[in-house]
């Protein structure tokens, strides 16, 4: 600090002052000019620091201290407002191999000479901390932040063991070494055995731990299969209590009381388990299920501040885990109800090959109203139908279900399909049924070679040539408004093909992708070729092998040919 400093206003005191007043002081004091750069420190900071006097002058609070958060913006706040403030700062000294995060808490006052600011003074004394209460603030640190992130990291997706992985995935190793969630087993499920009159059953729907421990994890159980509890168990007791339970085991008999059955006493030994929390994951009062933490080796006791951030953990992942069971109840429901209505349609003829499939999107996305159909008409001529109501869920497969009764029951009438569709679209409209669709149809002729086709809103069918003919995307076909909206104007048109043709039908989830045009996406299938073995069915796998990855909706396809009698036709 240049010796004229002083004389320039920039601190109130010279250095012999200021020395006389604070240089015994026990307290360390400091005196910082308007940059905040050190123009004075007394002898008991220059301790503290552990950095010499003469390096702390004309350097700034964060060029002395780079370890340490000293809240410079505090600071500047004491500058600009005048008002003195309390400041509790953490970090690491410039001591040479300080490993061990300290505290320091300062109390900063604005300098003034002749009402101009000239400056702070501090005075600053480390919090001496136990290496006890270091860790326990470094915990509470810790449980923060997973409260913090909990909300970014759990409900990711409607599906609830992706659920409850995150949750064990967000808890372990910073509140446990091992962690699970067993839940109740859903309604629709698979039925499995009934479990023996008084023992609980759940299933497991994730597990984790620390690597240390990942040898031991067979015996301790494995995700997704159904644990049983004897009754006095923990989980049992934290069920019917909805209320934490903290077993701190030291004997086998513990252990034995606790677990799902005696056997697992010898499974929780080798995993060296000494403490565990069983804490309730219920909605609105219902349960749903408990997550289970464990600490093991080395690892202390629960505390009662780690059941707390395990409860409020539980209870956030609760509402995503009952949203997930609700979509997960509803989506097996809507997706049996579909694929009961899509059974195999029988050969209309027993010259007539079809093969079709249906692929529901990932469970992120709700089943939708994606049909087909194929309908015996008069003069061995037959009816095919791909539709797609709009929307998913339970509401679209019962809508789907009512347009395909309405379509078969006009089949029977021997209509030209524009006029088909007119009476759809108007008996729909009549019906009150608030689900608009899409719809192909195509009669075919009774020896194949032509058919006709019209369109209510729906994707163009494509005919596959044998051999090297060539696939033709039938982009001629008019396309109508979809069914359900009363405004008609349907047009039949007529399509011819060779002996050999494969008719192909798709709804929209086979092409369409997002921020693609799907005149690019329809374009694409003008690739398709027939498979050397010349199966249906094969031809199938292969359309949903190259396209059905990436589908953000229902696939249904279904493909047709009239088998060649004496010279051989198709159709």
């Amino acid at each position: 600090m240049p010796a004229d400093a002083y004389a320039h206003g920039v601190v109130p005191f010279d250095a012999a002052t200021l020395a006389a007043l604070v240089g015994d002081s026990m307290a360390g004091v400091g005196v910082l000019d308007t940059e905040l750069r050190y123009v004075y420190v007394n002898p008991a900071l220059e301790r503290i620091n552990g950095v010499p006097a003469a390096a702390h002058l004309g350097r700034t609070v964060a060029e002395v201290h780079p370890g340490i958060d000293a809240r410079e913006e505090m600071m500047r706040a004491v500058l600009a407002d005048g008002k003195p403030r309390e400041i509790t700062s953490s970090g690491y000294s410039a001591t040479a191999g300080d490993k061990v995060r300290r505290y320091w808490h300062g109390a900063f006052h604005r300098l003034e000479v002749d009402g101009r600011i000239v400056g702070l003074a501090g005075i600053v004394l480390e919090v001496m901390t136990s290496d006890q209460g270091r860790r326990e603030l470094e915990q509470a640190r810790r449980h923060m932040t997973m409260l913090e992130v909990s909300a970014a990291r759990i409900g990711t997706t409607l599906d609830m063991d992706t659920t409850c992985a995150e949750l064990v995935g967000l808890v372990v190793p910073g509140l446990a070494d091992l962690a699970t969630i067993e839940v109740f087993p859903p309604d629709v499920a698979a039925p499995v055995r009934p479990a023996p009159p008084g023992v609980l059953r759940l299933r497991r729907a994730a597990l984790t731990a620390v690597a240390r421990l990942h040898a031991q994890l067979p015996g301790f159980g494995l995700t997704g299969e159904y644990v049983d509890y004897q009754e006095g168990a923990a989980v049992a007791r934290c069920l019917a209590t909805n209320q934490p339970v903290v077993e701190n085991h030291t004997s086998d008999e513990d252990l034995r009381r606790s677990a799902p059955a005696p056997e697992r006493v010898a499974a929780y030994r080798a995993l060296g388990m000494h403490s565990a929390v069983i804490v309730p994951v219920a909605v609105r009062g219902r349960p749903l299920g408990v997550l289970g933490l464990i600490r093991a080796g080395d690892s202390p006791p629960f505390t009662d501040e780690d059941v707390v951030v395990a409860r409020e953990l539980a209870s956030r992942a609760a509402v995503d885990l009952d949203h997930a069971r609700r979509y997960g109840h509803e989506h097996t429901i809507a997706l049996e109800l579909q694929r009961s209505l899509l059974s195999e349609p029988r050969p209309p003829h027993p010259h007539i090959e079809i093969a079709t499939r249906y692929l529901p999107a990932d469970r992120s996305v709700m089943v939708g109203g994606d049909w087909f159909d194929v309908i015996p008409l008069r003069d061995g001529r037959h009816l095919k139908a791909m539709g797609d109501v709009m929307g998913h869920g339970v509401e679209a497969a019962v809508a789907m279900s009512h347009y395909r009764s309405l379509l078969r029951m006009f089949a029977d009438d021997d209509l030209p399909p524009h006029r088909i569709l007119e009476q759809l679209d108007r008996m729909v409209e009549k019906s009150g049924l608030d689900r608009a669709a899409t719809c192909l149809l195509v009669v075919v002729d009774r020896f194949g070679g032509a058919c006709e086709v019209a369109s209510a809103g729906h994707l163009p069918p494509v005919l596959i040539a044998p051999g090297t003919v060539g696939t033709r995307v039938c982009t001629e076909v008019p396309v109508g408004p979809p069914l359900g909206t009363g405004v008609g104007g349907y047009r039949t048109v007529r399509l011819r093909f060779g002996p050999g043709t494969v008719l192909f039908l798709y709804t929209d989830g086979l092409v369409e992708r997002r921020g693609e045009d799907i005149d690019v996406s329809v374009g694409r299938l003008r690739e398709l070729t027939l498979p050397v073995s010349g199966s249906l069915e094969d031809l199938l796998d292969e359309v949903l092998e190259r396209f059905g990855p990436g589908a953000e909706d229902d696939i249904a396809v279904l493909a047709s040919r009239t088998r060649p009698r004496t010279t051989g036709t198709t159709g």
